[in-house]
């Protein structure tokens, strides 16, 4: 137990370990025993639940999806077998990853009808922004989405973690004014995607296995990190009992933030701005160091990671493979370079623990492959899309789950009357 106290008197309140030695004060009782509330802004300080699903230590870099490293999945597995992990809790058999598979196959192709919700957007529309009215759209056409039974569940997931990707490829070829691309049952997961964004009617796109690895190792790392941003806004709506197509939809809008997913977009954003000066990287790094110079080198450092982003580690060698594999001429890439070998051995970077995070890399890769910068942010949803269906499973499974219900310290005017608008006097 802990003890509070609070005007002369004290409190016990109960405390927890989790299984990995991280520790918690349960205040779920304070305000009925006290009066009061905490105030945490930014919830830094708050667990908002007990979660089995990832596990991040940011002072020694650890990453791990149902207790397994990053850096082995990384290694050994893809992108599928991990949002099966994340979602069920265990690594699946041959014969339940066959199984899975094929059902994202059968649910790829998305309803005909849906060809004209995507006609309604304009030509300038955010990827992002039909994205997630197109996931909303999605379930419209599911019509037991509402269903609990664990079959049903097992279809939702499918459905939803196949067609995001088909959705953000119409999407992207929707905003150039192309014709649209059909998935292939004979493709793999990412494979199919790339397929569906760069093909043509009258020629397939080349699938280079670098590139299919690589972008496949890209949704893999960031299938699930945790308590950020968007899965707390996935689990917030599911715990009102919104459907897994409503909630998600919810997810990538918290996820398009620029201080969320649209973190790589700002990186390659910046490398674009230095490229335009006819700076190297040299400037840039220097300004970045003066406190009021108003420069920020984007995608170094992390909310969370004190260390070096395990992530980061894993994606900068394969970025560094497939640049060599591909042998891009291109100096946004070789600012990044630039300013990665400098921010590794800069003192200033090092004491403040400033290191190359996923973001970065993710940027330059998918740059390399193509895909244009309005479409990072969507690529980190496909990828993310598994955490939050497994978030989304943690909140409707729990017979004990109650809506989301914050507090808040209210700052405003005390209690006031309403005065006639006649007898207001103009400020």
């Amino acid at each position: 137990m802990a003890k509070l106290e609070l005007d002369g008197k004290q409190y016990d309140l109960p405390t927890m370990t989790g299984s990995e030695g991280e520790s918690a004060v349960d205040i779920s009782t304070l305000r009925s025993q006290t009066g009061y509330i905490t105030l945490d802004e930014g919830y830094a300080n708050t667990g908002c639940c007990v979660s089995k699903i990832a596990f991040i230590d940011g002072e020694k870099g650890i990453l791990r999806y149902r207790g397994i490293p990053i850096e082995e999945l990384a290694e050994k597995s893809a992108f599928v077998e991990a949002a099966y992990l994340l979602i069920w809790g265990k690594l699946p058999t041959q014969a339940e990853l066959s199984d899975f598979s094929s059902l994202l196959t059968k649910n790829e192709m998305l309803h005909e009808d849906m060809k004209f919700h995507f006609e309604g957007f304009p030509a300038h529309a955010h990827p992002m922004a039909i994205l997630s009215s197109m996931i909303n759209a999605a379930g419209c056409f599911f019509p037991q989405v509402l269903e609990p039974e664990d079959e049903l569940f097992t279809m939702q997931a499918a459905r939803l973690i196949s067609q995001v990707r088909t959705i953000a490829a119409f999407a992207y070829r929707k905003s150039l004014g192309l014709p649209i691309i059909y998935p292939k049952p004979t493709y793999r997961y990412t494979a199919n995607l790339l397929h569906m964004m760069f093909s043509e009617p009258y020629q397939d796109y080349e699938l280079l296995p670098e590139i299919v690895k690589a972008l496949d190792l890209i949704f893999l790392l960031h299938a699930d990190h945790e308590q950020n941003c968007s899965t707390s806004t996935v689990r917030m709506v599911a715990s009102s009992k919104a459907n897994l197509f409503a909630s998600t939809a919810a997810g990538v809008c918290a996820l398009w933030g620029p201080l969320h997913g649209g973190a790589n977009q700002a990186v390659l954003e910046m490398l674009g701005e230095i490229y335009r000066t006819g700076d190297d990287g040299s400037k840039f790094i220097e300004q970045a160091k003066e406190k009021n110079s108003g420069r920020r080198l984007m995608g170094f450092g992390h909310r969370v990671y004190k260390n070096y982003d395990p992530r980061a580690r894993i994606i900068k060698k394969k970025c560094d493979e497939l640049l060599a594999v591909l042998k891009k001429n291109d100096p946004l890439l070789d600012i990044a370079k630039r300013l990665e070998e400098a921010a590794l051995s800069d003192p200033y970077f090092l004491e403040r623990k400033l290191y190359p995070n996923v973001d970065f890399y993710s940027g330059i890769i998918m740059r390399a492959i193509g895909i244009p910068v309005n479409m990072f942010t969507v690529m980190f949803a496909i990828g993310r899309m598994p955490g939050w269906i497994a978030n989304y499973k943690e909140i409707i499974d729990n017979p004990e789950g109650r809506i989301y219900r914050p507090r808040q310290i209210y700052n405003g005017p005390t209690e006031q009357h309403y005065v006639p608008i006649a007898e207001r006097i103009s400020i």
